[in-house]
């Protein structure tokens, strides 16, 4: 969206029927209604352990806190432990009997990836979800400190590995999943494998780049699951995707002058945090999942509303760039598989 598009939303959402009308989604998107997926219909999560990258906030702290409300030992896996301490202060206080705790992890950083996996498999003997939320969104270009581009080397890199590294372990828990959060922006998403990286800035821009790391999320979801069935696995591979919701994602965004007009109205076109929660721990918990499903919400263009199973783009579901992708993200980390 260029700014002058912004602009002409934020002069007409100060029209009193838009206003009005966003005031009514709202608060229908707040009410409970019959045969709408909710946290109510989790089962119980008694024995599981679940990680949760990126829980110090928005989607994954309102994942993180509903898995421990129902049972599961859950471990917010951080890159800023000062944020971490109080995101389980604020969970174990909303939900005294939480199991959970916080682990270091920055998915910029591969030793981190590492270092994380080494630390969990010391501890735990199972693993029983593994959600891949966290990311960095709509950034200046830049490298990570691996020379990946950014939101490609932290939104996918970085959980490649992580889940790579955590395979055998997936393999071994009964029924085990990954959850891996994409975003509607894969639309806009291409993969040019001979400019991966935009090396030098080449061609990049922030919207392009970030699309690109959530379409190769949903490749990677893809791919995976075929690669559990051809393994014979019970684990499975699901996606979700949290429509337009109120998380600081793009906090990095809010003082550009363009911007400042929609603050105002952020509350009433956005959805909250914990709906836009609810398709990444559907796809995480529910029962009837099955591998390779989509979870997004179920309001117009999936902005926002109650998850159910919804369809990705086309270039998603392309088997040869999964495939590359994959052998591309091997050489990259370092890190394979063990099939």
């Amino acid at each position: 969206m260029n700014k002058k598009m912004i602009g002409g939303l934020a002069i007409a959402a100060a029209g009193f029927g838009l206003v009005q009308y966003l005031r009514l989604q709202k608060k229908a998107e707040l009410a409970y209604s019959a045969g709408k997926w909710t946290v109510t219909d989790m089962p119980d999560l008694t024995g599981k352990v679940i990680i949760v990258t990126g829980a110090n906030s928005g989607i994954g702290y309102e994942a993180a806190k509903e898995f421990a409300r129902k049972g599961a030992q859950t471990i917010l896996a951080c890159r800023s432990m000062d944020k971490a301490q109080k995101a389980l202060a604020a969970l174990q206080a909303e939900v005294p009997t939480a199991t959970a705790e916080i682990m270091q992890l920055d998915l910029a950083s591969l030793a981190s990836v590492r270092t994380f996996a080494e630390a969990f498999k010391a501890k735990y003997d199972q693993l029983d979800v593994l959600v891949n939320n966290a990311g960095i969104m709509m950034v200046p270009y830049g490298k990570t400190e691996d020379g990946f581009e950014r939101q490609l080397g932290t939104n996918h890199l970085g959980h490649f590995a992580l889940t790579g590294l955590l395979f055998e372990l997936l393999l071994k828990s009964p029924d085990a999943r990954v959850v891996n959060v994409s975003s509607a922006a894969h639309h806009r998403g291409n993969m040019d494998f001979d400019n991966l990286m935009y090396e030098n800035g080449n061609g990049y821009t922030p919207m392009g780049a970030y699309g690109r790391s959530k379409l190769a999320n949903l490749l990677f979801t893809y791919e995976l699951q075929r690669r559990f069935e051809a393994l014979g696995a019970k684990a499975m591979a699901t996606a979700a995707h949290p429509g337009i919701s109120q998380t600081n994602l793009a906090a990095h965004m809010v003082d550009r002058w363009y911007l400042k007009p929609l603050m105002s109205l952020a509350p009433l076109m956005m959805q909250s945090a914990a709906m836009g929660a609810l398709p990444t721990i559907r796809a995480a918990v529910d029962p009837v999942a099955k591998g390779g499903q989509y979870f997004g919400p179920d309001g117009p263009g999936e902005r926002s509303g109650y998850p159910v199973v919804v369809t990705s783009a086309d270039a998603s579901y392309n088997e040869a760039d999964a495939r590359q992708l994959w052998q591309v993200s091997e050489q990259l980390t370092g890190v394979r598989y063990g099939m």
